[in-house]
């Protein structure tokens, strides 16, 4: 894979994520996502529910034994706003739990592929997340898939064609993954393959766009990860902040201003017109 300014790299699980790992969690646990919305409008293939239930792996180099504030203001975000997404394709990268597609696909997404590295871990523990959380009639609609960040997409949208017959994705979301500094291009270049190339002034709406969600997780760093936007506003999206909520820092006893480490922010990115 082709990284940015910091080298090139291969595809093993060292190279791809080099962040420094955590002390080991305990064995898988599952942790209860309760849906906030309230009074949700029912409609065609939209299941009628109130929590998702969401099995973390044991202790893993990609971080997939924690359910992200990002991926709970995600959540959140996503059953508000249904019309995003409704009847339409979404596919999420670097899911670990999966909570975010999962929103999508029982809130009646046409499509929800879910992706994170091609790991048997983690992809058996995904798809034991969709089981236990996707009724029978919404199932055909979820499919799990591996996927390495700036390899070629065409899998991804060989599913995509099959389920809607259109090209592209509408709705690309990822929560909690700028901090990997090194992947900043790989995920904006996956980005641009997959998502759909209906034109900004169609009839159509929403425009499709690429919602990322994340924490400032290590405060010292915050500009690095703002890196990631300055990079696609240069490759020509167009970067607007649509949410910040506070949540209780994850972890406590990490460094750096408290504030910064207990905001999820969120924002929507769109391709200019003249790079669709």
């Amino acid at each position: 894979m082709s990284s940015d300014s910091e080298g090139e790299q291969g595809l093993s699980l060292d190279a791809v994520f080099t962040e420094p790992p955590r002390p080991p969690s305990p064995e898988p646990t599952v942790v209860t996502y309760v849906r906030e919305r309230i009074g949700t409008h029912k409609a065609a293939n939209v299941d009628d529910w109130e929590k998702i239930d969401i099995r973390l792996v044991g202790s893993h180099p990609l971080w997939g034994h924690y359910l992200w504030n990002a991926a709970r203001a995600f959540a959140t975000y996503l059953d508000e706003r249904q019309e995003l997404y409704r009847g339409r394709a979404v596919l999420e990268l670097g899911a670990g739990g999966g909570l975010p597609s999962l929103v999508t696909a029982k809130n009646g997404a046409q499509l929800a592929v879910v992706t994170d590295y091609p790991d048997a871990t983690l992809m058996n523990n995904l798809n034991h997340n969709v089981q236990s959380n996707i009724t029978l009639q919404t199932a055909s609609r979820v499919r799990v898939e591996g996927y390495i960040w700036g390899q070629p997409v065409s899998r991804l949208l060989e599913l995509q064609r099959e389920a809607t017959g259109s090209d592209g994705y509408d709705l690309i979301i990822m929560s909690d993954l700028i901090f990997n500094h090194s992947q900043h291009d790989a995920l904006l270049r996956t980005s641009e393959e997959a998502l759909s190339k209906r034109p900004s002034g169609s009839t159509e709406a929403p425009v499709p766009a690429l919602l990322v969600f994340y924490t400032h997780h290590r405060p010292h760093l915050a500009h690095r990860d703002m890196e990631f936007f300055s990079k696609a506003r240069d490759r020509g999206w167009l970067c607007e902040e649509i949410l910040t909520r506070k949540f209780p820092p994850m972890f406590p006893e990490d460094p750096g201003e408290e504030e910064v480490r207990a905001t999820v922010h969120g924002w929507r990115l769109t391709r200019t017109a003249s790079h669709v």
